[in-house]
Parts: structure tokens; C-alpha cells; sequence
């Protein structure tokens, strides 16, 4: 009876918290982020230049945007269809509950978990359909000129209108990606691209029978001792999202594997085994491979002699992002402009949303009427509608960085590069982290890349992983 009242207690507990982060997270601030017209901005390999005959800065927000277009010569345009093209994973609520808890959020601890999903959707956008694809109605999505609105509020205010608006045969939920489908003629080619886009998002649902889903991910992290409502630092995120694809089941996921670094070191041979590894029975295609090299840019803080090395990092067109933040928070790193970098935010609370039904939505807008006035409010989104940035002196030294490569040429090469810039960044001090020829099995001091999580930490750096916001790594 005695464990009986404690569960119960637990669940209420967990419940209390829950709601106050969903709370916390609902709200949708209006913000803006300036880029100063004179630098390049780099996106995950791609240069944007902003440059005009005028001085000062840019805002990326909402109209402001639009401005900017009429009076720069389309970059801004494309660095902002770039952008929102790729997939935005946030905290969700009011999704079926996690297997051992009595949890259906992630608000307030599954950041890092997010940022994970957000890297490892990147490297699957490369791999399906290519750096250059970008979505067609990208530039549909648009920042809100209302004010701070929660998640809470646009669905209160979406269902007091709703009666109002459909005697008026207006329809109040309004499917961007179906008014433009509508509206074009798709190719075979972009009818294609539109269907991975779309079976890539479903991937990462909050559902258990999604491959790359929050349910799923937890699952892994219980082999390394972690459980849902843990904070999940981007090393064992790193590790987490390898097992995640070496248990996906879907047939169109058995051309990638995902490798992580043992040690701050790339062991070339190991790579290499897992990219020619057989697909299946009869086939010995090559698989493209993800590659994780979780690091530490300092000790308590970053070391700004490394600003250089992750800025070449993100300036790499095989680069998939950084998992990484700030203390107790973590963002996806995608890009940078100068010393600041470009992230995406997982810290905004949106509905759960079932990605197991047809055409489920990308991006709903509510329209409803307040005060006379209309107003369009974006409810849930998989596309982010603007950049942050966060300066490089405020950057947790603890981060995941990520490369995809889709041939062996393309480690080898990629290898190579990365090399060259590890020793040019690294005066006299030791690299971040190295490529190093032959197996992990043929140096006395490395194991093997194929253990389970559960062998991957001592029991002593379970717990510090339960305790700490971020990783101890051997400095050299």
C-alpha cells in the first residue's frame, strides 16, 4: 500500500510539472533577428551575402523580410526559403504516453533529444533529397503580427470562432501545403521530393511506432541508464540516435548508418566496414553513413580558439548541424554569421500532432476575428519560420557535431578536409578530435564501435549523466 501511495504521488508530481512547463513553453514571442548586411551568413555549406550599397542590419522577421526582399537581390529570399526548409522539432504535448511514465510531454527536459531528432532529420534530408531541395511553400509560412500569443490561447480563441467562421463557409483551419499543391502542377520530380519530405517528418512523430520518435529514442537511452524525464546530454543523444537507426525497420532506411566517435576519434576502417556492410540478402550497396563526434570546446566554458574550426565545421556542405546550446539548454547549430551562430529553438510547446494520418498537417494556420481585426496564427509547425542567434561566447563546450556522407569517396574525402582543418586550427594545442586509419579493435586503448549503450559508461558516469547538464570528457 506504502508503494502504492508513492507511485501516485510520482504520477501527480509529474503531472504538476508537466503542466507548468507546458505553460512555461507555450509562448509564441514576437522576436527579431538582426544580420548585419556586410558579413556572409553560411547555412549547413550554403554562403548567403547580404551586401548593399547601404549599411546597417536586417531583421528576419515576418514583413521586415518581405522589405528586405524588394531591395537586396534575392538572397535574403533564398537564405530564408533554406532555412525554413529545414525540419524544426520542438516539445510537444498531448502525445500518447511514454511506456514507464505517466508522461505525454517532453516540455522541460527532451531538448536535447529534439535537437538529436533535428541533426539526424538534416542527414536524411540529404540523403532522400539532396542539399539543394528546398519546400515549395516555405515562404508561405509567416511570423504572426499579433501579439505573445500560448498554444493554449490560439486553440481557446480557434474554438470560440469556429462556429462563427463556418456560417460564413470559411474554412477555420487552412492547410498551406494543400492550398499550394492545389494551386501548382507538380512534376513527378517534386511530387517525389514532397513524398520524402513528408515520410521523413513521420519518421520522427511522437508516436512508439515512429522510427526516430520520442518514444522510440527513450527507449534506446534506457540502455544507457537514462529514462523519460532525464536530461539527455548531446553525447548520449549521439549514441541514442545510432541505435535508433540500427533498429529502424523501414526498408527505405537501410541505405544509412550512423557512426559515433570513440574518444574524439573517427576509427577510418570502422566507418568504412559499416558503410559496406550488406543492405540485405543479395544486395553489397554501399550505405551512406552519419557521423557523430561528440566533443568539448573547453572546460567549464567554450574556448573561443576553437570559434574558427566550427565556423570551417558548419561551412562544410556535408555538415548536418551541431547538437549543442548553452547551460541547461540545448539548440540546433546550423549556421553562424560572423562570431554569432544560427540555431533552431526546440524550446516552444506545440500540439501533438498524428503524422500517421494521410496529409497530416505541415503547417496549420488559424484564422479567426478579434476585435474587428484578422487575425493568422500558426498553431504547430515542422518548419521554423525564423532564425536565432546566440553569440559563440555564451556556446556550451559540450556538443554533438554531425557529417553525412553518402559514398565511401565522400568519408575519404570528407576525412581528408576535415583533417586539414583540424591541424590548421589547432596551433599548438591538441585537435578537437581526429580520423585515424584501421579499426578501433587494433589499439590497445580503444574498444569496439559495436557495443551496446549499457557498456559504453561506467556505472560512476551514469550517475554523473543523471546529475550534470554536460558531458566530462579527457581533455588532452
Amino acid at each position: 500500500m506504502e508503494a502504492t501511495g508513492t507511485d501516485e504521488v510520482e504520477k501527480i508530481k509529474s503531472k504538476f510539472i508537466s503542466a507548468w512547463h507546458n505553460m512555461k513553453y507555450s509562448w509564441v514571442l514576437k522576436t527579431k533577428t538582426y544580420f548585419s548586411r556586410n558579413s556572409p551568413v553560411f547555412l549547413l555549406g550554403r554562403c548567403y551575402h547580404f551586401k548593399t550599397d547601404e549599411s546597417g542590419e536586417l531583421s528576419t522577421h515576418g514583413s521586415n523580410f518581405d522589405k528586405i526582399n524588394m531591395e537586396i537581390s534575392g538572397n535574403v529570399e533564398e537564405f530564408r526559403k533554406d532555412f525554413i526548409s529545414r525540419i524544426w522539432l520542438t516539445y510537444r504535448e498531448e502525445f500518447p504516453q511514454i511506456k514507464g511514465s505517466a508522461l505525454t510531454t517532453d516540455c522541460g527536459w527532451g531538448c536535447t533529444l529534439r535537437t538529436g531528432q533535428m541533426l539526424l532529420a538534416q542527414g536524411l534530408m540529404l540523403h532522400f533529397l539532396g542539399r539543394a531541395w528546398v519546400w515549395p511553400d516555405a515562404l508561405d509560412i509567416d511570423s504572426s503580427d499579433s501579439e505573445s500569443w500560448t498554444a493554449h490561447t490560439v486553440k481557446k480563441l480557434t474554438a470560440s470562432f469556429e462556429a462563427s467562421l463556418t456560417a460564413e463557409r470559411e474554412p477555420n483551419i487552412l492547410s498551406n501545403h494543400h492550398q499550394g499543391t492545389l494551386k501548382r502542377n507538380c512534376d513527378d520530380s517534386e511530387m517525389r521530393n514532397e513524398v520524402y519530405h513528408r515520410k521523413i517528418i513521420s519518421w520522427f512523430g511522437d508516436s512508439p511506432l515512429a522510427a526516430f520518435g520520442l518514444h522510440q529514442l527513450i527507449e534506446c537511452g534506457k540502455k544507457s541508464g537514462k529514462i523519460a524525464g532525464d536530461w539527455y546530454g548531446p553525447a548520449v543523444v549521439a549514441h541514442i540516435l545510432r541505435k535508433a537507426v540500427e533498429e529502424a525497420r523501414d526498408p527505405e532506411l537501410q541505405g544509412v548508418t550512423v557512426y559515433v566517435a570513440q574518444d574524439c576519434t573517427v576509427y577510418s576502417s570502422d566507418v568504412i566496414d559499416r558503410q559496406c556492410s550488406f543492405m540485405d540478402s543479395g544486395k553489397a550497396d554501399t550505405k551512406a553513413v552519419i557521423i557523430l563526434v561528440p566533443v568539448r570546446l573547453g572546460g567549464e566554458r567554450t574556448n573561443m580558439d576553437y570559434i574558427e574550426f566550427v565556423k570551417g565545421i558548419l561551412s562544410l556542405e556535408y555538415c548536418v548541424g551541431i547538437i549543442g546550446g548553452k547551460p541547461k539548454q540545448s539548440y540546433y547549430f546550423a549556421g553562424f554569421q560572423d562570431d554569432s551562430l544560427i540555431y533552431m529553438d526546440p524550446h516552444y510547446c506545440q500540439s501533438f500532432v498524428d503524422v500517421s494520418i494521410k496529409d497530416f498537417p505541415l503547417e496549420v494556420t488559424f484564422l479567426a476575428s478579434y476585435k474587428r481585426k484578422f487575425l493568422k496564427l500558426i498553431s504547430e509547425s515542422f518548419h521554423c519560420p525564423s532564425p536565432k542567434k546566440m553569440s559563440f561566447k555564451k556556446m556550451d563546450p559540450s556538443c554533438t557535431i554531425g557529417f553525412y556522407c553518402r559514398t565511401v569517396q565522400d568519408f575519404e574525402k570528407a576525412s581528408e578536409e576535415i583533417t586539414k582543418m583540424l591541424k590548421s586550427s589547432s596551433k599548438e594545442k591538441y585537435p578537437l578530435f581526429t580520423f585515424v586509419e584501421g579499426h578501433s579493435r587494433d589499439y590497445d586503448f580503444a574498444s569496439s564501435p559495436l557495443r551496446e549503450e549499457n557498456d559504453l559508461f561506467s556505472e560512476d558516469e551514469k550517475k554523473r549523466l543523471k546529475r550534470f547538464s554536460t558531458e566530462e570528457f579527457v581533455l588532452l
